[in-house]
């Protein structure tokens, strides 16, 4: 496949099948996510892989963080949040370093994490997996930070759920660039 096919044909698929994907594979997305463009080559991405147990111990921390946020959820909401991770066979949870020096802006490494997920979701898609970048309020939740063992100021940009897709992947359908773009000539 490439890079173009990968472009137009890559979907967010979160019908995963529960088979595991195999370390080498993994690795073959990591040293593609970590071609991405960065600002001052600071390498400012964090990649932390669950698996297995992880995913267990990932569950119990969402459900105590709702407990602690809902006091009063009923037992089946905290099963909702404790089965989350269990979604997919991995987990690769993307983190963000702030900058170390006053050159660096945040939003560059912000951006250039940004990229790497982008890179690892399109090598993905081309190795036969599915994947799908998720964040929403997990990726503020301070004890599942400190449960990946970011620190509280790091940004958590991305929970990248994958596997295999459970079934045929469909044709992608989006929207073009022309109501979105202004040329200025």
């Amino acid at each position: 496949m490439d890079a173009l096919e990968a472009i137009f044909t890559r979907q967010s698929i979160g019908d995963l099948k529960p088979d595991p994907v195999p370390r080498p594979v993994i690795e073959k997305l990591l040293a593609a996510a970590v071609q991405a463009p960065n600002h001052y080559k600071v390498r400012p991405w964090r990649f932390i892989l669950l698996s297995g147990a992880g995913r267990e111990r990932m569950g119990e921390v969402l459900a105590e963080s709702f407990a602690e946020k809902f006091p009063n959820a009923p037992a089946s909401a905290l099963e909702k949040e404790r089965a989350k991770p269990l979604r997919a066979p991995v987990i690769i949870a993307v983190g963000v370093d702030k900058p170390a020096e006053p050159k660096v802006d945040e939003v560059e490494n912000i951006c250039a994490a940004a990229a790497a997920v982008q890179n690892l979701l399109l090598a993905a898609h081309a190795l036969g997996l599915a994947a799908k970048w998720r964040t929403g309020e997990d990726a503020h939740n301070p004890r599942l930070k400190e449960f990946l063992g970011l620190s509280p100021d790091q940004h958590l940009i991305a929970l990248v759920y994958l596997g295999y897709p459970a079934a045929e992947i469909g044709a992608v359908n989006r929207p073009g660039f022309e109501d979105r773009t202004r040329w200025i000539e």
